[in-house]
């Protein structure tokens, strides 16, 4: 049936292409009208998914409590997150989202993942953690069996243990630690009145916690904890951008990125057996976008050599950093064409487009990733302004990496109803959706980015197909093999009927 409806409809616009039928006259056809509109809702991610009737059974459910969610006078995608938070904490919808198996998240950022609280709770508890305050009023920590060498602009190290000893009550303490490792805030616009501010606390955040996780034992346990908490809002498999760095032990001995790829390797294995529902993850390596080409070139060819060693759960690479304060991806042409100069594989997976100035060099970088032939974009914000890098996209299928709340706390946009993915979904171009760096900005897992993109980008015109297409789109995009992503897809299958079944 669906196929008749659109044979029809393509016969109608191509007659109105020809001239043979007016589209536009004194008084419409109203057959015409529907005729646009279903061709309108079939291009829509999600309007050719076809649904069981239970599926529309419960769709007709979530349209329900949809419609009555979008006209409250506190809509969260209109406002900032970290004042939406709580509304969408309440929102059926968000109930319901958080229990859909969601697939994979492909775009999210290795130490960002695990809750703040965990980290302050868990980690800066454990013997031997040290601390020093900054002079711009940050904090680092470092595990040392003895006094740490001081660091330039930071106070004398104190040892944790015997700090807290000394205050009564160190809740004030911890939450002035967690104030550090997030954005969160109560006025952001405040506090963060544009990017430049927002994109220094962001950094900033990862140079505190980067002392607490790459303690070898925290940084084993911090990945387990990332897994969990990914499986626990109905992640089933994940793709990580890792820095990789070196990690070290209580001694001061150094552990080199081979180390940390095989303690990846053993964590995970462990986790899987331990949940035999996930599927797994990958890591993409990453290298911060302001290097040079002479050390982009080592880069990529310890890339080639990361992933020849460790195919199993290495995927390929990338370049992290603020794009709009980096370098583009055109500087880096001679490393990037090194594994095809020398017959090798390695997957890229390009944040391209994570901005929103037109024109300039960083702006080409949308472009400049499919011609280096990415596996998928990052962001990909700027997107709709290159007509031709989208119709590249779709026909490479090469699917954008969408995090709305990522984007709209890194202020590329204000009000996520008019964020560039919704014309992207309007058309149906693949797009996955993610969460960046959930743990810096107060969120967890995908649910919370889930909700975002369902409620704003297409309004009403999003259903359960939309869910149910940018579920399976996870995997569909993923670097995992086509046999794997078979397997994949039918535990997931099984995870969406129960799903369905269970929320009618």
């Amino acid at each position: 049936m669906r196929s008749l409806v659109r044979n029809s409809v393509v016969v109608f616009m191509l007659l109105v292409v020809l001239g043979w039928i007016p589209l536009c006259s004194g008084r419409p056809d109203p057959s015409q009208r529907e005729s646009l509109m279903r061709e309108e809702a079939f291009r829509r991610t999600g309007g050719g998914v076809l649904l069981t009737q239970e599926e529309l059974d419960l769709n007709t459910k979530v349209q329900k409590l949809k419609a009555q969610e979008m006209v409250l006078p506190e809509f969260p995608p209109t406002m900032h997150f970290f004042k939406a938070t709580p509304f969408i904490q309440r929102s059926p919808i968000f109930s319901l989202l958080k229990r859909m198996p969601k697939g994979a998240a492909l775009h999210v950022h290795d130490f960002s993942m695990v809750d703040m609280e965990w980290v302050v709770k868990n980690v800066t508890y454990r013997e031997n953690c040290y601390v020093c305050f900054t002079d711009d009023q940050s904090v680092r920590f470092l595990f040392s069996f003895g006094q740490p060498k001081p660091l330039p602009h930071c106070s004398s190290w104190s040892l944790l243990k015997t700090l807290r000893s000394k205050i009564a009550n160190s809740t004030a303490l911890d939450n002035s630690f967690i104030r550090n490792l997030t954005l969160v805030t109560k006025d952001p616009d405040s506090a963060y009145p544009n990017q430049d501010i927002v994109w220094k606390k962001f950094e900033q955040a990862f140079l505190v916690v980067y002392g607490l996780v790459t303690y070898a034992p925290v940084f084993k346990d911090y990945f387990y904890e990332a897994l969990r908490e990914f499986y626990t809002d109905n992640v089933m498999y994940i793709e990580m951008r890792a820095l990789l760095p070196e990690t070290y032990e209580l001694d001061g001995r150094r552990n080199d990125r081979a180390w940390s790829l095989q303690a990846c390797q053993d964590v995970l294995r462990q986790f899987m057996r331990e949940h035999a529902d996930f599927f797994g993850a990958r890591i993409i390596f990453t290298v911060h976008r302001g290097i040079n080409d002479t050390e982009a070139i080592k880069a990529v060819e310890e890339a080639m050599k990361l992933h020849r060693e460790f195919p199993e759960i290495m995927a390929g690479f990338d370049f992290v950093g603020r794009e709009d304060a980096g370098r583009p991806l055109w500087y880096f042409r001679e490393a990037l064409s090194l594994p095809e100069e020398r017959g090798v594989t390695l997957p890229y997976f390009f944040h391209a487009g994570e901005t929103n100035y037109e024109g300039t060099e960083v702006d080409q970088n949308v472009l400049d990733a499919l011609l280096f032939n990415t596996t998928r974009i990052g962001h990909g914000f700027a997107m709709v302004h290159h007509p031709l890098a989208k119709e590249l996209s779709r026909k490479m299928n090469v699917a954008v990496e969408v995090c709305p709340i990522s984007n709209q706390v890194l202020k590329l946009v204000s009000d996520l109803r008019n964020h560039p993915a919704a014309v992207l979904m309007s058309e149906g171009h693949p797009l996955v959706i993610s969460s960046d760096d959930p743990a810096i900005f107060g969120a967890s897992g995908l649910s919370y980015d889930f909700y975002e993109a369902f409620m704003a980008f297409g309004g009403m015109n999003s259903h359960l197909g939309t869910l149910k297409e940018l579920s399976m789109n996870s995997i569909r995009y993923s670097s995992l093999s086509p046999e794997m992503k078979e397997k994949a897809f039918a535990i997931w299958q099984k995870k969406w009927d129960k799903f369905v079944s269970e929320s009618l």
